[in-house]
């Protein structure tokens, strides 16, 4: 993953979504894949994605634990909060 260009990360964010799921592709942690994307002066697809996290506050507030929501939106707990 050393070699990848700022293009393949950008196909890669799109079809994975997350850093932690880009890593698990290439046996590699959350943390390095968040480093390559700095290096490459990528941002965070966390940042595009209000729709997302209006529903997740909308299922919070409605009663939804932060371990269901984290299973259902594929991130972990603390990511929820």
């Amino acid at each position: 993953m050393a070699r990848i260009t700022k293009a393949q990360l950008v196909k890669l964010q799109r079809k994975y979504g997350t850093d932690e799921r880009i890593g698990r592709k290439f046996g590699i942690t959350r943390q390095a894949v968040h480093q390559l994307r700095k290096r490459l002066g990528l941002v965070s697809r966390r940042v595009k994605n209000p729709e997302r996290n209006a529903r997740i506050i909308a299922l919070y507030d409605a009663g939804a634990s932060g371990r269901d929501l984290a299973k259902r939106f594929d991130l972990s707990v603390s990511q929820v909060f």
